[in-house]
């Protein structure tokens, strides 16, 4: 069932609490927008969910976690797309105006949950992450990375079928990016996700922005 009432949650550690600041202050800022998580626009963000979909098989009714969700713009884009599927959704985000906004946006949805959190809190078919390891403010890299690793890992524990997230392609040579921006070969969690996490990987480029989609998919 959807969730009601003010959206508050755990404490969370720093990078996390950071990070959920700022996403709170863009929420404030844009309102349920793709600016409001920081997308340029609709298009992008509808782009960026297709390619994390390619995970899901929805001919059959399916569980589907939403690791951060914002607004809940992936459940507007399941209706729109995947209109006959039976889709058991939460929505998890870091940052409380975000799921304020979702359960505002989503309160008559009956097959739905927001929560205030940094993990799933259950097994669901799939788990999609779209866009949480880009920004990572002023954290140093070697302890975002560890960070990564371990919401990869929950992603993982929390899947029966797979996950999905999307990361950053490396900067070309010769063009600046800032500095609070995560940018990473595929090879790097590729291989982790292979070697440390057991799954089987697809990547999927090529569709027209700096980024990629690993999609991982659990060993029977």
């Amino acid at each position: 069932m959807a969730s009601r009432g003010k959206a508050a949650g755990p404490r969370l550690p720093p990078p996390l609490a950071e990070v959920g600041h700022y996403y709170d202050l863009k929420a404030r800022r844009h309102g349920p927008t793709p600016r409001g998580v920081d997308w340029p626009d609709a298009p992008s963000q509808a782009l960026r969910f297709a390619q994390l979909l390619k995970l899901c098989d929805f001919a059959q009714p399916r569980s589907l976690n939403d690791l951060g969700c914002g607004y809940g713009a992936l459940l507007d884009h399941l209706r729109q797309h995947h209109p006959g599927a039976a889709v058991d959704y939460r929505g998890v985000d870091v940052a409380p105006s975000m799921i304020e906004l979702a359960r505002q946006r989503h309160a008559a949805t009956p097959t739905s949950a927001f929560v205030v959190a940094s993990s799933p809190g259950r097994v669901a078919d799939y788990s999609v992450a779209s866009g949480i390891f880009n920004v990572k403010l002023e954290c140093a890299e070697p302890a975002w990375e560890a960070l990564v690793a371990a919401t990869l890992a929950d992603l993982s524990a929390h899947s029966r079928i797979g996950f999905a997230a999307n990361f950053i392609e490396p900067a070309q040579p010769g063009v600046d990016s800032p500095h609070q921006l995560y940018r990473v070969a595929r090879a790097r969690w590729t291989a982790h996700c292979i070697g440390k996490l057991g799954c089987q990987v697809e990547i999927v480029d090529g569709y027209g922005l700096p980024e990629y989609t690993l999609i991982a998919r659990k060993h029977s």
